[in-house]
């Protein structure tokens, strides 16, 4: 064990052990549906027996600690969770757990009333970011987060975590609408912006005998600040000024002319929920959503012609930061549970469509490319999933203290992305196929998982998953350079055993050990999806799945006041699935390529405390995690032996800190620390304060909530006050201030 590690457990163990007064708690706080949320939870439990460390957040407290104007907003400080969330309404959003980082978004699973949101085509910032964009802030009931693959019911996927988002379900009639602005002051080179974004969103629902409905709709106006800048190595020519002298991330010397990628969006989503209750103890859910994205992107030039002053674009390619991207994804859910005395069962399909998904880009140099001209369109039309679970739990005893789980599981995953030329980036139809990527993936899965009281205060949790994985119909094209490919079918079976043990020596301490193999298989994207621009990605169609042995020791003090908790956790990945950058066999050309590591270790120690009243009206939650990460053997590329994981940093903080002065006012300070990152395996990438590289940040946000009435909630914060600006890759947002207005029947 490292001294970091042994200097973390003795700072953390006084912790643990935390008294404070009792909450006098604010029944506004609760929900009007809290009854069915709480057995509708109970059911959930019982049927997956998930014996992992979790953490929750309810909508109260994000109405009351976060400037939440996204869904994503929401876990922001929740333990060791880092979501690289670029400006409000971003589409790539993935989310970096305690040993996976921001480009392992497959290492992940984000659920919203069952239906997945973890778009596992990929495993990437990018095409695989999950699809926050079905869920709204306002229809939130709560968010649980369960860490590592410790539980048998979820697939190798929950490597890092899974989040399961509940909306909510009413009781009676209920309503609400809310208006929030933020307005961020963005300065970087030569780019001076206010960036103003408004959301407007309203909920309704109701219960009319035996059927809830619950419908809600929401709009997010947004402009961002640049998501790329635009380098050259070369220096101006006699007849142009402008630009700044700067390092890329590995020390070489270029020059920043320009600004791409500056967005401005308009993003609808509704959702209908609808729950029948067919008898007491069987219930009939429906669950739709809807998310509409119109994006424009622009650039600006730092040059300037000395002559007439006009802004220069030629020597650099400003046209792939301006494009116009059009989005209209659906997502559905139906199941059927049924609930007794004994035994809870469920059955759920879900299916996420990209109906339409569209970007055009030109292809001949600005300025005159603003007014039209040759370009390209891509489609990821009929891409999406489905998936389709059927679970159960049998309690063997009245009191539950023995409770059996089973389940089956069916996922396929389809990959559609076509490139083609147009005459007219703006409006022109389809020409020629110049890009194509066809594939998918089919998972069939068996799991059992039994949780065991052996003594009134030792119970023991064991199960086990059986996975079948098809992947198949891969198809490469390129028109240049020459392309043409019928990819080879592929196909692996595998067993992940899982198993945890917990004592309670009393009734307000838990000690646990887990220990859990899950089997990541590889994704659609990373065997097929090939990309000529503006980097080469090369697919792979001979992976193997990463296999990873995870192991976890927790010991977690909680009462009516709070919890304290103290986690080592270890991670060993053979064949981990990793994206790097070197050169084509036998040719000096660089490219982006996944290879299967041949094995990496993350391991570390977390502390997480959620207290209330602290001292008198204060209450106190927050987390820091230190995380040893490095490559352990990498034939491939040797130099990246013992360097620490690509955007794993070693330490992670959060620090949420609310008063309460009177009944009606709750005042919020929070703040988010990450130390230094890198994006390559070999941790060239030294210089972390530039475009492209990673750097650490310290961001304090703060919130003051006042209820108005029994009817009318005000926020006013500001996020990012001390106004860091650093880099993860693009540019992060600067200080920015929000206010929100929300209505409630």
């Amino acid at each position: 064990m490292t001294s970091h590690i042994r200097a973390l457990i003795g700072a953390s163990l006084p912790m643990l052990v935390l008294a404070a007064p009792a909450l006098a708690e604010d029944d506004q706080r609760t929900l009007d549906s809290a009854d069915i949320l709480v057995t509708a939870q109970k059911q959930q439990d019982a049927m997956e027996n998930a014996p992992s460390t979790s953490a929750k957040v309810t909508a109260a407290e994000v109405q009351t600690t976060i400037n939440a104007i996204n869904v994503e907003d929401s876990v922001k400080y929740l333990p060791s969770l880092v979501v690289r969330k670029r400006n409000i309404g971003d589409t790539q959003a993935p989310l970096a757990t305690r040993t996976s980082g921001l480009g392992a978004s497959a290492r992940s699973l984000i659920y919203a009333d069952g239906a997945l949101l973890s778009a596992l085509i990929g495993n990437n910032n990018t095409l695989a970011s999950p699809r926050w964009g079905l869920v709204s802030p306002q229809e939130i009931a709560r968010i649980d987060v369960l860490y590592g693959p410790f539980s048998a019911a979820y697939p190798g996927n929950s490597i890092g975590a899974v989040v399961n988002i509940t909306t909510r379900l009413p009781d009676r009639l209920e309503a609400t609408v809310t208006a929030a602005t933020g307005i961020q002051r963005y300065d970087q080179y030569d780019t001076h912006q206010t960036l103003p974004a408004y959301q407007i969103g309203a909920t309704l629902g109701d219960r009319i005998g035996p059927l809830a409905l619950f419908a809600s709709y929401d709009r997010v106006e947004s402009n961002s600040q640049p998501v790329l800048f635009v380098t050259t190595t070369a220096p101006n020519a006699a007849s142009v000024t402008g630009g700044f002298d700067a390092l890329n991330r590995v020390g070489q010397p270029i020059r920043i002319i320009g600004a791409s990628g500056i967005e401005h969006k308009r993003q609808d989503r509704a959702k209908l929920k609808a729950a029948l209750d067919l008898s007491s103890a069987l219930r009939l859910t429906y669950v739709g959503g809807l998310f509409v994205n119109d994006s424009k992107a622009r650039a600006q030039s730092y040059q300037a012609s000395v002559t007439t002053g006009l802004p220069v674009y030629s020597g650099s390619n400003f046209a792939s930061g301006t494009y116009r991207y059009d989005e209209r994804h659906w997502s559905h859910a139906l199941s059927l549970a049924g609930t007794g005395k004994r035994f809870d069962w469920q059955v759920i399909g879900t299916l996420y469509d990209f109906a339409e998904d569209i970007q055009r880009t030109p292809t001949s140099a600005l300025p005159g490319a603003l007014n039209g001209g040759a370009g390209t369109i891509t489609r990821l039309d009929g891409t999406g999933w489905r998936t389709a679970d059927a679970k159960a739990a049998y309690r063997l005893d009245a009191a539950g203290a023995h409770i059996i789980g089973v389940g089956a599981h069916y996922d396929r995953f389809e990959l559609a992305s076509n490139r083609y030329a147009t005459s007219d980036w703006l409006r022109g139809g389809q020409g020629a196929l110049l890009l194509q990527s066809l594939g998918k993936t089919r998972t069939a899965a068996l799991w059992a998982q039994d949780a065991w009281t052996l003594l009134p205060r030792v119970t023991l949790t064991v199960g086990g998953r059986y996975e079948w994985w098809r992947a198949y119909d891969g198809v490469n094209f390129s028109a240049t350079p020459a392309i043409a490919a019928n990819q080879p079918e592929l196909t692996a079976n595998r067993f992940s055993p899982k198993a945890s043990l917990a004592w309670d020596p009393s009734t307000q301490l838990t000690l646990r050990a887990s220990f859990g193999k899950a089997y990541r298989f590889p994704t659609v994207a990373e065997l097929y999806q090939v990309v000529t621009n503006p980097v080469p990605a090369v697919p792979n169609p001979t992976l193997r799945p990463e296999q990873a042995l995870s192991e976890e020791l927790t010991v977690e003090h909680h009462d009516t006041h709070g919890t304290a908790r103290l986690s080592l956790f270890n991670e060993s990945i053979r064949d981990a699935l990793i994206s790097q950058t070197g050169p084509l066999n036998g040719t000096t050309i660089f490219a982006n390529f996944v290879q299967n590591v041949d094995r990496t270790r993350a391991r570390g120690v977390e502390l997480a405390v959620a207290r209330t009243d602290v001292i008198a009206r204060v209450d106190l939650t927050g987390s820091v995690t230190y995380t040893d990460s490095e490559t352990w053997r990498n034939t491939a590329f040797p130099a990246a032996v013992g360097k620490q994981l690509p955007t794993v940093p070693r330490w992670k903080a959060t620090l949420v800190g609310t008063w309460r002065p009177v009944d009606a006012v709750a005042l919020t300070a929070a703040a988010r620390y990450s130390s230094r990152l890198y994006g390559t395996l070999d941790n060239s990438d030294f210089i972390g304060n530039t475009y492209q590289g990673f750097y650490k940040y310290f961001v304090v946000d703060l919130r003051a909530v006042f209820r108005v009435g029994r009817h009318y909630h005000l926020g006013l914060g500001v996020d990012n006050v001390n106004n860091d600006r650093y880099f993860l890759f693009h540019p992060f947002p600067q200080r920015s201030v929000h206010a929100d207005l929300s209505w409630s029947l």
